[in-house]
């Protein structure tokens, strides 16, 4: 019986093999000569398998496959990893091969099989390695239950053949031992004591370039080690002044004991002696006083200073004429706020626990009716440079957008809830209630803070007890809980019509022109806000529009959808329902490069126009608005470009500032290709590359529209629209990176540097331009944004934002917000000063180079020395009698060494 078995299963197995039915069971002739056999199906297998390559027609059991590197780590079947001599197969499921050909499609190895593993009700495929190219390629897939059995059996059984071989070679014998308990004798402190743990914070080393060599071409030239000495570069060590450890304990041996000192002088002594004098004082007589009394001249003298001395016995009694003015003016000015003073104050700090742990503030935005109301964006605490390395992390459900009141510096008025970080947000001008803010996935969010307006002002109490029970216990939290209104987003932008990357910044439109699509500025009707402007290292810069684009065909799917739409449960007011998800921008701008190709990546815009005068009548109108949001946005329609009235005088420039330090000006109008015949954005006209960082802060001057400041990593710059020949003022390097920067609001030549090791400087043009006037320390960490803001004509605030996600409101002092006298005036006159000297130094350069020229024409060519052939002859052979000498002095050389 078990010999009838042991026939079976080689014939099935050996059918199996070949891929031919075996007609008859074998005889005991055939199983006496089991290598023939083998042999023989084996060569018909071969032929039959490359009979079958050629042709293209495999067997439905077995398809041979060809799987590329991608396809192995994604099913991990990596050759000489996880699929070796010992297990040359793999089990894959049929679900993860179909997932693989949706998600690659065609590209996947196993699209051409596509029908046939659909087929198969089998739900686990074997996968093993030809390595003898049995099927015509390197792997193969066994798609029957009973021949993958076999096959699985035969792997099996050469394994346990092969690892019979090796025991039969070299046998191994093994003590038995048991493992032991670990017993500690006093070694186990030494051990601890002995680990190597990694420290939590990590030097981080940068190399850097000389300031001069930035924007150089970079030159490689060959270098020859014999003329080295040593043959290797030295690098030589020197001492770095921020890693000077200094000793905060010290022993050192004190002796308490009387200090002698021994000393001498010769003077010249003197016996003191008393002395005294008698005198007697000078009077006038009775008789002569009453004759000076009677005099006509006295009573003349008093007649004439009477009126002046009544008249100063009066002001004695209204002020002290013998007080020293300057002794008082010092004592006056010597606490804060005094004339002399010039050091910020703290005023007051906030930082929400729960919201900014581990957090860092991207933006600050004064609100521009409600006073001593700000709004700060958190997000998390990372930099430009290590952004893309978090690329596939897991997204965050909701961000928020905090509202501080100074009458609760502890809870938040409110938060604006967002679908991902927000790194810009700004109010509308014209109507404080509507917030439009950039998130990190590129999609433009839009609130609409109507039905808060009266909890902002201060109407309501600043938050209400929370009536959830909280999980703490009451001894850990003491004080009952605050609910903080969320404001919900009303509107958010398509994604895939929007920013590819994060929006570095957002500004409006000004409320006196509108802009087409195709980026022509028109006069606007309403008098509103209703476009703004996003920028995006994606290398582009979108327009977009609020109000109500024109009607459109729905398709299917978008009527199914607006068919299913619930009842809004959250109370989001639907002021931008007709925006939300369907929001796409009304105009593109490419930022192509001046000369070489590509574009360029901008972080920071900012536009020469500003609001009317009475865009804060309006904005105070809006805010009185009654709750229930601003419907009007939706039934404004964008009108036809053939209805508006162009505008000429509008400034169509936008100064942009880019990722890598560039800082150029282009036109949002698009052209005509003369070429092509397309409509293109117009290439800039120039471009400096001044920052060696990227720009963080481009800001108009409040009192200089044309007057630019730019910040980038370790310097900052100032312009001139309209001028390109370069900055006017380009700072020299700094110890550490700035991270932003401000114009005073009140004083014209007045700028604030907030840097990242937590100090702000504060440059005063009018005083000296190669330093800070005043370096005041903040925080320990990095400053992230500075914001100024006027409250009173005597009081005002500066925020500034760090990395820890503080806010500290700092108070100016008299000597920063007021300016001096003809500030403004001095201010004009530097600046072009400064552009007169570029206009010279330009004009000297051509002269320069004009001069080197001519110079150069001028110069008589140097004649080449033509030398005869008798003379070369004579050379040649000299040259060939010194080669003979030196054979000859290396042969003896050698004969003398055998």
């Amino acid at each position: 019986m078990l010999g009838d078995l042991q026939e079976q299963r080689c014939s099935l197995l050996l059918a199996k093999e070949s891929e031919v039915a075996i007609s008859r069971p074998l005889t005991p002739s055939d199983m006496k000569l089991p290598h023939k056999l083998k042999d023989r199906v084996r060569s018909k297998t071969r032929l039959k398998s490359a009979r079958r390559v050629r042709s293209g027609v495999f067997s439905e059991d077995i398809i041979p496959l060809v799987l590329t590197s991608k396809t192995q780590e994604i099913f991990q079947c990596v050759i000489d990893q996880d699929i070796t001599d010992e297990q040359p197969y793999k089990i894959i499921k049929k679900e993860d091969i179909i997932n693989d050909m949706k998600a690659r499609g065609g590209i996947s190895d196993f699209y051409p099989f596509k029908q046939q593993i659909l087929d198969h009700s089998t739900e686990e495929f074997l996968v093993a390695l030809d390595k003898d190219f049995k099927y015509g390629q390197s792997f193969y897939m066994v798609m029957n239950e009973t021949m993958k059995d076999v096959i699985l059996q035969s792997f099996e059984q050469k394994q346990e053949v092969k690892q019979k071989d090796e025991d039969e070679e070299e046998e191994i014998f093994f003590r038995d031992f048991r493992i032991k308990s670990w017993t500690d004798l006093g070694s186990g402190i030494e051990i601890e004591h002995e680990k190597v743990e990694e420290s939590p914070t990590k030097v981080k080393f940068m190399i850097s370039r000389i300031r001069r060599e930035f924007g150089a071409p970079v030159v490689f030239h060959d270098r020859n080690d014999a003329e080295t000495k040593d043959s290797y570069m030295d690098c030589t060590s020197y001492q770095d002044k921020n890693f000077s450890i200094k000793k905060l304990e010290r022993d050192i041996g004190i002796q308490a004991i009387c200090i002698l000192e021994e000393s001498s002088t010769q003077t010249v002594w003197t016996y003191p002696r008393n002395a005294c004098t008698q005198y007697t004082p000078s009077e006038f007589t009775q008789e002569e006083k009453d004759e000076i009394l009677q005099s006509e001249a006295l009573n003349t003298f008093i007649n004439s200073v009477a009126l002046r001395f009544e008249v100063a016995l009066q002001q004695n009694e209204i002020m002290d004429v013998f007080y020293d003015d300057w002794r008082g003016l010092s004592d006056e000015d010597s606490t804060f706020g005094g004339k002399a003073d010039c050091h910020l104050k703290e005023y007051q700090s906030f930082t929400d626990l729960l919201k900014s742990q581990g957090k860092r503030i991207s933006n600050i935005e004064w609100h521009p009716i409600i006073l001593g109301l700000v709004a700060v964006s958190i997000v998390d605490r990372v930099t430009w440079d290590d952004r893309i390395n978090l690329t596939n992390r897991a997204l965050r459900t909701h961000s928020y957008v905090l509202f501080w009141n100074f009458t609760d510096p502890i809870h938040p008025q409110i938060m604006l809830e967002a679908p991902d970080d927000i790194y810009c947000f700004q109010f509308c001008p014209t109507d404080p209630n509507i917030v439009a803010g950039g998130c990190k996935n590129g999609q433009v969010v839009l609130w609409d803070i109507s039905e808060f307006s009266g909890r902002l002002q201060g109407n309501l109490p600043a938050a209400k007890p929370d009536t959830v029970k909280s999980n703490m216990l009451p001894e850990l939290d003491p004080t009952p809980r605050f609910e903080v209104p969320i404001a919900h987003y009303c509107g958010v932008s398509s994604i895939e019509h929007g920013h590819k990357t994060v929006i570095s910044d957002l500004c409006w439109i000004p409320d006196h022109f509108e802009v087409t699509k195709f980026g022509v500025p028109c006069e606007i009707g309403e008098g509103n806000s209703v476009q703004l402007i996003t920028c995006s290292p994606d290398c582009s810069v979108l327009f977009w529009d609020i109000r109500r684009p024109k009607a459109r065909v729905l398709t299917r799917q978008e009527k199914q959808k607006m068919e299913k739409e619930l009842p809004n449960p959250e109370g989001v007011p639907d002021t931008f329902k007709h925006l939300d998800l369907y929001w796409k921008p009304m105009h593109r701008v490419t930022l192509p490069k001046v000369s070489s190709t590509g574009e360029f990546s901008p972080l920071k815009i900012s536009m020469k126009e500003k609001c009317s005068e009475k865009v804060y009548e309006k904005a105070q109108l809006n805010l009185t608005k009654s709750k229930g949001g601003s419907p009007e946005y939706g039934t404004m329609d964008i009108p036809s470009s053939r209805d508006l009235t162009r505008l000429t005088e509008i400034n169509t420039f936008l100064f942009i500032g880019t990722e890598d330090g560039e800082v150029t000006s282009i036109d949002w109008q698009i052209e005509k290709d003369v070429d092509t015949g397309k409509m293109t954005t117009p290439r800039p006209t120039h471009c400096y590359t001044v920052h060696d960082g990227p720009v963080n802060t481009v800001q108009r001057s409040p009192f200089f529209r044309d007057i630019i400041l730019t910040v980038g990593g370790w310097t900052f710059a100032i312009w001139k629209e309209g001028v390109t020949l370069g900055p006017l003022v380009h700072s020299a390097c700094a110890t550490k990176r700035c991270q932003t920067g401000h114009w005073s609001l009140t004083r014209p030549g007045v700028i604030i540097i907030g840097k990242e090791d937590g100090n702000i400087d504060i440059w005063d043009l009018l005083e000296k331009t190669h330093e800070p006037s005043q370096t005041q320390n903040i925080t320990s960490v990095s400053i992230s944004c500075i914001k100024p803001w006027i409250i009173t004509a005597k009081q005002h605030l500066l925020a500034v934002s760090d990395d820890f996600g503080t806010l500290h409101i700092l108070e100016v002092p008299w000597a920063l917000r007021h300016p001096l006298t003809q500030e403004k005036a001095n201010v004009e006159a530097y600046f072009d000063r400064e552009v007169k000297r570029l206009e010279y130094f330009e004009m000297r350069k051509i002269f320069r180079t004009e001069k080197k020229e001519v110079e150069e024409e001028d110069k008589p060519p140097v004649e080449a020395e033509v030398k005869a052939a008798e003379q070369v002859e004579d050379e040649l052979k000299k040259e060939y009698g010194l080669y003979l000498q030196e054979e000859k002095k290396i042969i003896f050389a050698q004969l003398g060494k055998v």
